[in-house]
């Protein structure tokens, strides 16, 4: 059965750091793009970051771009966020997900309805 796992969520002040992990198992998806999205309270989700299956091309939302860095590691099927200087506006759940449409590609989708599997999501909460 095909699981993703987030964790590394947690209340954090403004200006600090987090740094996210995305845990697959089930299957490798080393040949698939994969995303981390967010949703706030009364908004819809939204794209964050994406990356390629190899790493070699990630995109991010403007809000997010020059502090959040997005990575992955094929070798353990995990997907990295690291989240610096943190705003109180970046609080939501961040959910992970895969793109099971662009394998071996080198685009990765910033487009939710592409993605196939989804994480249960991680709270970060960032107070001002």
């Amino acid at each position: 059965q095909v699981q993703l796992v987030e964790s590394g969520g947690g209340l954090v002040q403004a200006g600090g750091s987090l740094r996210l992990s995305c845990a697959a198992s089930g299957r490798t998806f080393a040949s698939f793009a994969m995303g981390w999205f967010r949703q706030a309270p009364g908004k819809e989700r939204e794209f964050v970051a994406s990356i390629n299956w190899n790493g070699g091309s990630t995109y991010y939302a403007d809000s997010v771009k020059g502090r959040f860095t997005i990575s992955r590691d094929n070798a353990k099927n995990t997907m990295y966020l690291q989240m610096s200087n943190l705003k109180p506006e970046d609080t939501a759940v961040y959910y992970c997900a895969v793109d099971l449409h662009y394998g071996g590609a080198s685009y990765a989708s910033p487009n939710i309805q592409d993605y196939t599997y989804w994480g249960q999501g991680t709270q970060v909460t960032v107070s001002s």
